[in-house]
């Protein structure tokens, strides 16, 4: 099959021949029609972030397709239908295999584009919002890089719930979009400190739960930003992961929590678990509009350097789409 592969020494992609999977008894084998970009990818082709053992080493963390072959234990799907899945790696190929447990139906009003910009970035968000953070209705939630994928997705799961918004975002255009997708108050960060803005919109009570992708850098204004018993998410580390001179008096006095988290290393039964707890929560809204998927562009697999380049420059608000075709 063909398959975009990652160049030795440049890091270039390029569309190359790979071995196609073998389907298992209690699997799907998926011709793939669209794939998505996360950072993870941008980190795994610098050998950064290698897979997980015994996944494929295939970029790629989510995919939408056509299930072509049902494995002999499989029985609530069929060769045709349309799913979208949450990987391990290998989406950015012609086709994947998934334990069938993990597919998604893509409800009919969304387009294949569309379903691949939701595995990754609203389970993601789903997982740390509700099941590590127990977010409720009428509490707080901070969400850096509110304009992301996973800030996109989280801003519109928080709303569902009945939570409070508050973004950070770095640009006028991000800014309104999270606004129009249900943010409460959004905030520039790069006019200075978000932390008196989180203190203001909360009138001085400060936040239940932050999700942060930044690290380092954000530290201690995530934890003045919180509220008493609160909780912070730590995603990502794009900004850093050491902190100095860290008073960890400050976590016990709040009584707050840090957790850090990871979905890629999931175990794949936690991953079933989550996949249909979401489904179940999220389907129906997906098929009435009232949640989406937000695309900030499409690419053909064939500009994937292009797309990779678009990323790495923070120019995306919402997802950055692969549509995989026949040709080269």
């Amino acid at each position: 099959m063909k398959a975009i592969l990652v160049e030795e020494g440049s890091q270039d992609l390029y569309i190359g021949e790979a071995e196609k999977p073998a389907i298992g008894k209690d699997e799907l084998l998926v011709k793939v029609k669209a794939s998505a970009l996360n950072r993870a990818d941008l980190l795994q082709k610098r050998g950064l972030y290698p897979p997980p053992e015994g996944a494929s080493t295939i970029l790629g963390l989510e995919m939408s397709g056509v299930i072509e072959e049902v494995g002999e234990n499989v029985e609530d799907w069929k060769k045709g239908d349309r799913i979208c899945a949450l990987l391990p790696g290998g989406g950015y190929a012609e086709y994947v295999t998934i334990p069938a447990e993990m597919a998604i139906p893509i409800p009919d009003n969304l387009s294949f584009e569309e379903a691949a910009a939701i595995p990754e970035v609203f389970l993601t968000a789903y997982l740390n919002m509700f099941w590590l953070g127990d977010l409720k209705k009428d509490e707080t939630v901070l969400i850096h890089a509110g304009a992301s994928g996973v800030g996109t997705a989280a801003i519109q799961l928080a709303r569902e719930v009945g939570a409070k918004v508050i973004v950070t975002a770095g640009s006028a255009k991000k800014l309104e979009l999270c606004l129009s997708l249900g943010a409460d108050h959004a905030i520039y960060y790069k006019e200075g400190p978000f932390a008196p803005k989180v203190k203001d919109a909360t009138t001085g009570k400060g936040v239940n739960l932050i999700l942060d992708f930044i690290g380092a850098p954000y530290w201690e204004q995530n934890i003045s930003s919180l509220a008493t018993n609160g909780k912070l998410i730590l995603i990502g580390t794009m900004g850093g992961s050491k902190v100095d001179n860290v008073d960890l008096g400050k976590l016990l006095f709040k009584k707050l929590q840090v957790i850090g988290t990871a979905l890629r290393s999931q175990p794949v039964d936690k991953k079933i678990a989550l996949t249909k707890a979401f489904a179940d929560f999220s389907l129906q809204k997906f098929a009435e509009g009232r949640l989406k998927p937000v695309i900030d562009s499409i690419w053909d697999w064939g500009e994937a350097n292009e797309a990779h380049a678009y990323m790495e420059q923070n120019k995306n608000a919402g997802k950055i789409v692969l549509c995989m075709n026949d040709k080269e």
